[in-house]
């Protein structure tokens, strides 16, 4: 089974305009940097007073996203996950240990990090991109997922 992609350039425009915009939002009114990871983490552990509710507002908004786009087009999202559910676990817990290594997520670092020309998360970002484009190829070329 080949995985197929679709191209979709207006739309990831939008998004990525978006989730820049709120990036810098977050950081100009609340000083923070929009390092997914690290807003759950600080929802989860880390209770200091009125930290909490942004950080359990934003991660509201990434959940409940696919109920917006059903409100305003009457259909949910199409998602298709080609992979098991143990799979899924499986590299959550690859994607957490990265993530400790890393000093934060792809977002932390690829969106908010190399804004601020961080040159750590510039080194962080390149190396999630190579092992994305390798992982891509062994799964698509080598396997043939």
């Amino acid at each position: 089974m080949m995985i197929e992609t679709d191209f979709t350039p207006w739309a990831s425009l939008f998004g990525g305009i978006l989730i820049g915009l709120a990036s810098v939002a977050l950081m100009a009114l609340n000083g923070r940097i929009m390092g997914a990871t690290g807003i759950l983490s600080g929802a989860v552990f880390d209770r200091r007073p009125g930290d909490v509710a942004w950080r359990v507002a934003l991660l509201l908004g990434m959940v409940t996203g696919p109920l917006v786009v059903l409100a305003v087009t009457g259909r949910l999202p199409a998602i298709e996950v080609p992979v098991t559910p143990t799979a899924l676990v499986i590299g959550g817990f690859i994607v957490g240990i990265g993530v400790t290594f890393g000093s934060g997520c792809t977002s932390g670092h690829g969106v908010c990090g190399m804004a601020r020309f961080s040159v750590r998360s510039i080194v962080a970002t390149l190396s999630f991109m190579a092992a994305t484009f390798v992982t891509v190829f062994v799964v698509r070329h080598v396997i043939g997922g």
